[in-house]
């Protein structure tokens, strides 16, 4: 996006896409799968005295410190989210790196099933954070530094293609060691309730607009065609969160982050989220490069694709307009409820993104149509797309 919202700069000709300035200038603050805060390094050892987190983290940082050579003069504030977890760098002489993360996930953020998931993943040969230390009741972990350069913050028609057949290496690895039972489920009540989203705080909160009984049965068939087409895919370990922002170059490549939410759910969720993502745009030529090449990848490794691409491709294509309903209702959400307003720029992109399948496919264009008159109301209410 660009600073007056529009959308990124026009493609180069092999139609991977050329970030604007201020996107690359945002790209360059992002590390830890989330977007840096423009604040100078913390005189971490006289924390705000409002801070009673920072204050407590502090205290528990210090009771690690001659373990891992902690300089606690160092913490800095490393990234903040969509969440309330923050994160932390600090300084260190260990076995562990040079430098180290501290996390700041009050509960109920989930740091159990961060270090449940970190495990799977390292099992599977995925390269995740070391969890050294935890208190859960707490809130706090200590964890090893993956680094500061994200994919979000390189991607580049020259190393897309690399880098993120990488990345689908790495979810397939992931995937291919499924089993149920180990995470929860991504059932129809899931579903339904991530949807529901964009009525509640997208649709009435953000645009201020009461659906009608129409309107609402257009919602009610879209959620009911999306839901059943999830329901019916092959079910596996899901990480929800699997987008350039959260992966990082390392070595090995990628670095994997912002897992704690993982699920058992339809097995083209993550491959959906990884092209159809909330930060960066993709030609559709170099979208289904990729799909094709999970798609190969996936059914050499045995994952029960189905043999049909054109029919796979419509499973991604349905389950990545579930995201982006579920989306637009939760960046809505962390503006409304929880006052950060910087997600609000990436809604056009969501909008665009659930616009385009929706007029694909004909149950699916009655959404569209509907999608239409909110971009009206939008405009209305002071708001563009």
């Amino acid at each position: 996006m660009d600073e007056s919202g529009g959308d990124l700069d026009p493609r180069k000709p092999d139609g991977l896409p050329q970030a604007s300035r201020r996107a690359q200038t945002e790209c360059l603050k992002k590390s830890w799968g989330i977007i840096w805060q423009d604040v100078s390094p913390l005189e971490f050892m006289t924390p705000p005295n409002t801070d009673f987190r920072l204050t407590h983290l502090h205290d528990w940082l210090q009771t690690l410190a001659d373990r891992y050579r902690l300089d606690l003069s160092t913490v800095a504030p490393a990234s903040a989210d969509a969440s309330f977890r923050r994160y932390f760098r600090l300084a260190a002489q260990s076995e562990f790196g040079n430098t180290l993360i501290a996390v700041d996930a009050p509960p109920p953020e989930k740091c159990r099933e961060f270090v449940q998931v970190a495990g799977l993943l390292h099992d599977a040969g995925v390269h995740v954070p070391q969890v050294l230390e935890t208190d859960f009741d707490a809130g706090f972990m200590l964890v090893t530094d993956l680094g500061t350069t994200t994919y979000l913050s390189v991607l580049d028609e020259k190393n897309a293609r690399p880098l993120m057949r990488s990345a689908i290496d790495a979810l397939i690895k992931f995937q291919v060691t499924s089993r149920e039972g180990e995470l929860p489920s991504f059932d129809e009540a899931f579903l339904r309730r991530e949807m529901e989203l964009m009525p509640e705080w997208f649709v009435a909160k953000h645009l201020g607009h009461t659906l009608d009984a129409a309107e609402r049965k257009v919602l009610d068939d879209t959620f009911n065609v999306l839901v059943e087409s999830a329901l019916a895919q092959p079910q596996i370990f899901m990480l929800r969160d699997f987008m350039p922002r959260n992966l990082m170059v390392s070595e090995p490549n990628p670095g994997v982050l912002d897992f704690q939410d993982a699920v058992y759910g339809p097995l083209s969720y993550d491959i959906a989220s990884l092209l159809r993502d909330a930060f960066i745009s993709w030609e559709e030529e170099f979208e289904l490069d990729c799909f094709v090449y999970y798609w190969e990848g996936a059914r050499k490794a045995g994952l029960p694709v189905d043999a049909d691409f054109g029919e796979f491709y419509r499973q991604i294509e349905w389950m990545g307009l579930q995201r982006h309903i579920k989306v637009l209702g939760l960046f809505a959400r962390i503006y409304h409820r929880d006052g950060k307003p910087q997600y609000l720029a990436d809604l056009p992109r969501f909008i665009g993104y659930a616009r385009k399948v929706s007029e694909r496919y004909r149950p699916l264009r009655p959404f569209a149509r509907l999608l239409d008159t909110l971009e009206g109301r939008a405009v209305d209410v002071g708001y563009t797309f």
